[in-house]
């Protein structure tokens, strides 16, 4: 199973984006007079999204809670409670990514894309936007579907502006140690699901050619290198590199992943019937 990086980032800026709300009053309410007179002048702060009313405080505080509850129908729920209440608020990319990753958490494929497509139509460069839509539409792309090039050519832009999104907040040398590892797992992702795409048309691609898998193989390389602990994208770089006849490399990965400690089932069953179709490959194939 992938990570999920960029749901980490976001739950972690909507908890404290909201709980500053909490603390600090509603745009365009005053501070009382002998607070203020106390108050040593200071520079004013970065200008930031706020609650425009304590109504819609208390219900972005409902769905902090929520966030916190970790129960994905209570997050939708809180979610489109803000939303319909308060169409204005500035917290709308944040409150509708919550709602496409309780989507996720529930395996609701359908209703989270719808979610991530209200993300970006708020938002088009949203890196968690492009980055889940791409994912999605990469997975959900079958080799024989009529619209199956202009499908994989969506989730490719969608993929490519993640991954330009992310190079562009790896580019700030203030960003957190934390912040950039998780950033850089979010490109290995986007870079695994780049190499579904093009493991998708090497496959509609009916050419004898193994080098037909050459691009797959190139993306699940990146997504590998780029998050080493995913045994996933091992995995399935393995498996591209069976379909490609180079079976001694995947025996070797395989081999790698195999003895990769706590290794989920699902992933030691399909890196071990890799590593079978690898071994009973030709030796010429290798």
């Amino acid at each position: 199973m992938k990570r999920t990086i960029i749901t980490g980032i976001l739950a972690l800026v909507a908890g404290v984006a909201l709980l500053t709300a909490q603390a600090a009053a509603p745009a365009g309410q005053a501070a009382p007079a002998a607070a203020a007179q106390a108050a040593p002048v200071a520079p004013a702060a970065p200008a930031g999204p706020r609650p425009k009313s304590p109504e819609e405080a208390t219900a972005l505080r409902a769905l902090l809670t929520a966030q916190n509850s970790r129960d994905a129908d209570a997050i939708i729920k809180a979610a489109e409670d803000v939303l319909s209440k308060f169409a204005d608020t500035e917290y709308k990319e944040m409150v509708l990514s919550m709602e496409a990753m309780a989507y996720e958490v529930k395996g609701d494929a359908t209703n989270e894309q719808v979610a991530w497509g209200r993300v970006m139509d708020v938002n088009p460069k949203s890196v968690a936007g492009n980055l889940k839509m791409g994912d999605l539409i990469a997975k959900q792309t079958k080799d024989k579907d009529l619209d199956r090039d202009e499908q994989l050519a969506k989730a490719e832009k969608d993929l490519n502006t993640a991954i330009a999104g992310i190079k562009e907040q790896l580019a700030n040398p203030a960003i957190p140690a934390a912040a950039a590892t998780q950033l850089k797992q979010s490109d290995a992702e986007a870079h695994e699901s780049l190499g579904l795409v093009a493991l998708t048309r090497a496959s509609a691609n009916k050419a004898t050619d193994p080098a037909k898998y050459d691009p797959a193989i190139a993306e699940f390389r990146i997504a590998a290198a780029g998050d080493p602990e995913q045994a996933t994208y091992q995995a399935r770089l393995a498996w591209v590199l069976v379909s490609a006849g180079k079976n001694a490399e995947a025996l070797a990965i395989c081999d790698k992943v195999l003895a990769m400690p706590d290794l989920a089932p699902a992933v030691k069953s399909f890196a071990t019937t890799v590593r079978d179709a690898a071994s009973k490959a030709a030796p010429a194939a290798k």
